[in-house]
């Protein structure tokens, strides 16, 4: 079972991240994760579900 994120802003952040790391595949995903935080406006515990979905595999 996965964990949705829960908030409209969560979601943007997620699809940004995505659409961002396609278009510019060289840049840090630590950075595009920051960037996406400030942009939303997103809680430390937004942030840390971002990190966790997007980390390296």
């Amino acid at each position: 079972m996965t964990m949705q994120p829960k908030g409209d802003n969560l979601r943007k952040a997620v699809k940004w991240i995505s659409e961002t790391m396609k278009y510019e595949p060289g840049k840090s995903r630590a950075k595009v994760i920051q960037e996406a935080c400030e942009k939303f406006d997103l809680t430390p515990m937004d942030s840390e579900y971002l990190a966790n979905l997007l980390k390296d595999k």
